[in-house]
């Protein structure tokens, strides 16, 4: 069912999902390996899609955590309404450039970790550019943001696909940024986990204002 969810969305609108088929399960590990959850941690996820990073986070997130999903695809996020009844997720139906908005709407002023599955290839450099820097307001020393790009990595310019690296972009922003190769993946790709340069500041909430809700 997942599959079918995925390819019809897929040729619904490739540009949305940027993939052939959901991330692998081996993906997912990848993408998760460098986190660390403590309880009531708050995590953000971006672009579930059918939601195999969703199942892996939540199997790992304490009890007491709040995972916030955005997925801006209406047939996702109907899948997903419907395959995790779990009260740690906050489904929203929005863009991920609605991120700082949607935290600040429930008191979370930073996050303890970011899981970005977009198809940042298929992002004007401008809309990459502003999603880091909206990434980086709710972020500080101890967070960490992971992102995965497919091997032969494409990017849309005015109407033409070519070859595009995100490492060179992240390394911009971003003080650490390891990469590992994941193979076991159709197609094979590359996850990137990073953490913010110093000089940009995320405020932790007050002592007397609670993490998660």
């Amino acid at each position: 069912m997942s599959f079918r969810t995925f390819a019809a969305e897929a040729l619904a609108d490739y540009k949305t999902t940027g993939a052939v088929a959901p991330s692998s399960r081996y993906l997912a590990r990848a993408m998760l390996q460098p986190l660390v959850f403590e309880p009531g941690c708050v995590v953000v996820e971006l672009g579930p899609g059918t939601g195999v990073m969703t199942r892996a986070l939540l199997e790992a997130l304490p009890p007491a955590s709040t995972l916030l999903a955005f997925e801006i695809s209406d047939r996702f996020y109907g899948y997903l309404k419907g395959k995790f009844p779990d009260q740690r997720l906050v489904l929203l139906n929005t863009g991920a450039q609605h991120l700082q908005d949607e935290l600040h709407k429930r008191g979370y002023e930073r996050v303890d970790a970011i899981v970005s599955s977009l198809a940042l290839g298929f992002f004007s450099n401008a809309d990459r550019r502003r999603l880091l820097e909206s990434f980086i307001t709710v972020m500080d020393d101890q967070t960490i943001f992971t992102q995965y790009q497919y091997m032969q990595g494409m990017e849309m310019q005015n109407g033409k696909l070519r070859r595009f690296s995100v490492q060179p972009l992240l390394e911009e922003y971003f003080d650490t940024v390891r990469c590992k190769t994941v193979w076991r993946n159709i197609p094979p790709a590359f996850v990137f986990a990073c953490r913010k340069k110093q000089g940009h500041i995320a405020h932790r909430p007050s002592p007397t204002q609670p993490r998660s809700k």
